[in-house]
């Protein structure tokens, strides 16, 4: 078949342009041709946090990559739209994960549409956004009227779509596995490479938990943090370290630690991490903590699976599903007594305890699934 891929891609950084170059890739592994439509523009200053949106990372290999879209222009829209109408593919797979973007790309799909040749489907990441903004019911609906069919990565949002599309095509696969940034190394090859490349302290024997990703309210990174200053964390010689950029207020948090004094149970390293490093503090952390106030699912989850890393995940969302609890971590609330004692039980059954566990799970988690998935929606799509 010929596939292309909408969504974000090289030289966009973050887990949704990782995740498109992986499912590319995949495609062609499958004998399949694919490329990917990217944006020119993805966001426009006031919607986006962060320091930059652009990768330092080189180009990856073998993906042909059109850099295109621009998410605030609507003669763009019309312009891409009709030349993918005269390519015909014959399958579009489009990234949905935030409303903003839904006039965009619901007006590039309904020229695509045109050509009553082309199958649509969704790769819905959330429905309902973490943050809301007026408009975004409207931006959803019209986004959703364009596709022929969905597919979800946990069953929130699969409840969320059948709030608004009841009865269009859908199915719902886990997240494949991160497998794109490098094999497991040691923890102490790990620690090894922050003390010299990043001159972070991490002793070869330290209790290290980590917090992995973009830090915004719903992560919940404040509660990890009233978590570590529970007294019987203050004298367990665990320490957090935190790895990713602030996408909200640095200060408040920075105030929270003084406020806490858990500065020396903290190693920070709060600056975008680039795709080649995040092996190296995922394998440095006995375990990945996401303490969610609220969640559909997480890229992270996958990340630790395939680094055969123990989570501690909140109970919300999709993280029961998918963190089977004392077998590959455990789950528990969203508050900082209950998340301290789970810290703590984790120490008390130790790392090993997981990886057998981690290592039957992760076996679930493959990119051939979700490319069997896609491919056999196209056979329920009427057109």
């Amino acid at each position: 078949m010929k596939v292309i891929i909408i969504g974000p891609a090289w030289p966009l950084r973050g887990g949704l342009a990782t995740f498109d170059q992986r499912l590319c890739k995949a495609f062609l592994e499958d004998g399949h041709a694919c490329s990917i439509y990217s944006f020119s523009l993805q966001y426009p200053g006031f919607l986006f946090p962060g320091t930059t949106q652009y990768s330092s990372d080189p180009s990856p290999l073998d993906i042909v990559i059109h850099t295109e879209i621009n998410s605030v222009n609507p003669l763009n829209w019309v312009v891409t739209g009709n030349r993918l109408k005269k390519e015909r593919p014959d399958l579009i797979v489009v990234r949905f994960w935030l409303p903003f973007m839904g006039p965009a790309l619901g007006t590039i799909l309904r020229r695509i549409r045109k050509n009553k040749h082309t199958k649509i489907i969704a790769i819905t990441d959330n429905i309902r956004p973490h943050e809301k903004r007026p408009g975004d019911q409207i931006f959803t609906k019209y986004f959703l009227k364009s596709c022929d069919a969905f597919v979800t990565m946990s069953d929130a949002v699969m409840d969320d779509l059948r709030n608004f599309e009841k009865n269009k095509p859908a199915r719902r696969v886990i997240h494949p596995l991160y497998d794109n940034f490098g094999e497991i190394i040691t923890k102490d090859a790990a620690r090894t490479l922050l003390r010299e490349k990043k001159q972070l302290q991490i002793g070869a024997t330290e209790k290290i938990i980590l917090f992995f990703g973009f830090i915004r309210k719903y992560k919940g990174l404040d509660i990890l943090l009233r978590a570590m200053a529970e007294p019987a964390m203050k004298g367990s010689g665990v320490r957090l370290l935190i790895a990713g950029e602030f996408y909200e207020d640095r200060q408040s948090y920075l105030e929270l630690i003084k406020e806490l004094e858990i500065g020396d149970q903290l190693i920070l390293q709060t600056d975008f991490i680039p795709d080649g490093e995040v092996q190296y503090y995922v394998c440095a952390a006995d375990a990945i903590v996401q303490p969610y106030r609220h969640a559909t699912q997480s890229g992270v989850t996958p990340l630790a699976y395939h680094f055969e890393k123990p989570m501690i995940v909140s109970n919300v969302g999709s993280f029961a599903e998918h963190v089977l609890h004392e077998k590959t971590g455990l789950v528990t609330d969203a508050e900082p007594g209950c998340l301290s004692k789970a810290i703590l039980r984790f120490y008390e059954l130790g790392e090993e305890f997981f990886i057998p566990h981690l290592r039957e799970e992760k076996k679930k988690y493959s990119w051939k699934n979700l490319v069997n998935t896609l491919l056999g929606l196209t056979h329920d799509i009427q057109k």
